[in-house]
């Protein structure tokens, strides 16, 4: 079953938000996943409107997806963004 990861990312170290983005391209994909939504201005039609760029990844399960987020590879990345925003991220599964 399809997974998703959705994450509000609130960058506040503009340096590091591009040192993330350099280094994760072609990881994602390395894991089956692709990027469905990378916005930078997302609209709040109801409830809190929530700050920061929404991140939507598909991967084709959810041990696909666990499997790139519990990567060597990724954890220095996540450790970077942990120190460069403020992030709140979930996993979902498809319908």
């Amino acid at each position: 079953m399809t997974a998703y990861f959705v994450a509000r990312v609130e960058w506040s170290d503009e340096g590091m938000h591009t040192r993330y983005v350099q280094e994760i391209a072609g990881m994602v994909e390395k894991y089956g996943g692709r990027y469905i939504v990378a916005s930078r201005n997302p609209t709040s039609v109801e409830g809190e409107p929530g700050k920061g760029n929404l991140i939507v990844i598909e991967f084709p399960t959810r041990q696909n997806l666990m499997e790139w987020y519990d990567s060597t590879e990724y954890r220095p990345l996540r450790d970077l963004r942990s120190k460069g925003a403020r992030t709140n991220a979930l996993i979902a599964d498809g319908a």
